[in-house]
């Protein structure tokens, strides 16, 4: 056991798991998934037969849900915690500890130096309180040895801050798991003059956690009294989007307020927010059926394809007898016919038409299977013709179009705007914002600091025979670089000596009495041995 806890928190076990989970995701973002669109994985379905008899039994319609991405996942999340917790201990210990000892020879170290300096043994405190100051003015700390020795060291925050980093990437995975299992989002669509519930049955698509109870949702409704769009009318970037904004009633705990909702503005409704994402044309239609009767009226709305709002819909008339009655086609909202066909020019609605054709079939009995709106499911429709062709028509606003063979008919009365809301909460958003950024502030103390260790060691100075002194200390310092490729150690080397010797008294200059030359305070010989003096 534990063997198999040291190889799930090694780093190279993080690692592998979390290029899985990665790897693992992918399918995810390439098939359709059940929780982001059920009526997708089922039109995939069926224009995927094949693959889907691979896919179904694999599970890779609920990717993110399944036993595997969940395991990989978990797996991920301990090995992390593993890793970290003796690591932090470890570094706790780390920043009580004085700087390590002295090593006993500085010059096999990968940046060092030494110098004579003409001072007599009582001035080796001014020395070491000199390198002391230098050392603590660079933010190292320092300890002396009782053989006067000082040790220093700095950049143990280095540490601090990769730890910082992986504790906070440990916080982000609950925040998001959080935000999983708690969280939900959906949109709706909402023509001019129409309302919104935050009801789960109002949602034309609605994603939700495992531990969210659609029941309590957090209750609220709007109505859209009226959605602005202004487009540029100029030569200079015609047709481009100017102003999108819409004016909505909002009640909430039985108190209506007025509130003007705005692209990236979304409104605050405690911790759930709406958000406005799209809007389009809504044609409003009135469809009377064969046997005279108002089968259907109200807007449509359409989906726009392009940027002057040429947009495709389909109106639906299940309701419709003896022969249920369906229209598909497209809307102009500035119409110009040309060499290809009519065409859409600007995206506002200077001169609006409706193209359509007709379809018709034998009623059918509900059965709750979710359908796409916008895409005509033609299984049981014959497309009405006349005289061999099929019909096709196009209304501008206030014409109508009668159906022949006493089908029906179908008017076009006008057109209104839609707008595409979405309703998210998101609970853990604010720990996962700040997380990240705390994750990154640490990750960048990490690479910007530089862990460095540096010895200074006075010694008494070799005479002539292999005596000592009296007159001459040996200064050594040495430094060592605990990251690779880090510049300026042995820039640091030569100043920290230059420090510790370069202010003593000076003398005159001239040679001593045993015919060495005369070294004032501050001046230095590198590479000095005794051997060499003498």
């Amino acid at each position: 056991m534990r063997w198999l806890w040291g190889q799930l928190t090694s780093m190279r076990t993080a690692l592998v798991l979390l290029f899985l989970l990665a790897a693992a995701a992918i399918p995810g973002s390439l098939i359709p998934q059940t929780a982001s669109g059920a009526v997708k994985v089922s039109d995939f379905a069926k224009a995927h037969p094949t693959l889907d008899r691979i896919y179904r039994p694999l599970g890779l319609y609920h990717v993110y849900t399944s036993t595997v991405f969940s395991a990989i996942y978990l797996l991920l999340f301990i090995s992390l915690i593993g890793c970290i917790i003796p690591r932090i201990t470890a570094h706790i210990r780390a920043l009580r500890r004085q700087p390590p000892r002295t090593p006993a020879r500085l010059d096999r170290l990968p940046e060092h130096g030494e110098a004579l300096v003409v001072a007599d043994q009582g001035e080796r405190e001014e020395v070491t309180a000199r390198a002391r100051a230098w050392l603590r003015s660079r933010h190292y700390r320092t300890a002396l040895d009782p053989d006067g020795s000082v040790r220093a060291e700095r950049g143990l925050y280095r540490e601090t801050g990769n730890l910082v980093f992986h504790v906070f990437l440990v916080v982000v995975l609950i925040a998001i798991g959080w935000n999983t299992l708690w969280g939900y989002k959906g949109s709706a669509v909402v023509v001019e003059g129409q309302g919104f519930s935050n009801n789960i049955t109002q949602f034309d698509d609605f994603h939700a956690g495992a531990l969210v109870d659609t029941d309590s949702l957090t209750p609220f409704s709007l109505v859209l009294k009226k959605f602005t769009v202004k487009f540029e009318t100029g030569p200079v970037q015609r047709g481009a989007a100017r102003e999108f904004s819409a004016d909505v009633t909002v009640t909430r705990d039985g108190s209506a307020s007025e509130h003007n909702l705005q692209v990236n503005h979304p409104l605050s409704l405690g911790t759930t927010k709406v958000h406005l994402l799209g809007h389009g044309y809504a044609p409003v239609v009135k469809v009377t059926d064969g046997n005279g009767r108002v089968a259907f009226q109200g807007p449509v709305a359409f989906v726009p394809q392009d940027g002057n709002f040429s947009s495709t819909g389909v109106i639906k008339v299940p309701d419709a007898r003896p022969d249920r009655l369906a229209f598909q086609g497209f809307f102009l909202p500035t119409t110009q016919i040309g060499a290809t066909g009519p065409v859409s020019v600007f995206p506002d609605a200077y001169n609006p038409q409706l193209f359509l054709n007709a379809w018709y079939g034998k009623p059918i009995a509900e059965t709750g299977t979710p359908q796409n709106l916008y895409v005509l499911d033609t299984t049981g429709l014959t497309q009405v013709s006349e005289k061999g062709q099929k019909v096709s028509f196009a209304l501008k606003p206030g014409q109508g179009y009668k159906l022949p063979g006493g089908q029906g008919s179908i008017e076009f009365t006008g057109y209104q705007r839609w707008t595409k809301i979405q309703v998210s909460h998101s609970p853990g958003l604010p720990l996962l914002f700040g997380s990240i950024l705390i994750a990154v502030a640490g990750l960048c103390v990490s690479l910007f600091t530089r862990p460095r260790r540096m010895w200074l060691r006075i010694t008494t100075a070799a005479g002539p025979g292999g005596g000592q002194r009296d007159d001459a200390i040996r200064v050594q310092v040495g430094g060592l670089d605990r990251a690779d490729a880090r510049a300026g150690l042995d820039e640091d080397v030569a100043d920290l000596l230059a420090a510790a010797c370069g202010q003593l008294p000076r003398n005159s200059g001239h040679d001593d009495e045993d015919g060495a030359p005369g070294l004032a305070g501050g001046d230095t010989v590198t590479g000095f041995t005794g051997e060499e003096d003498s």
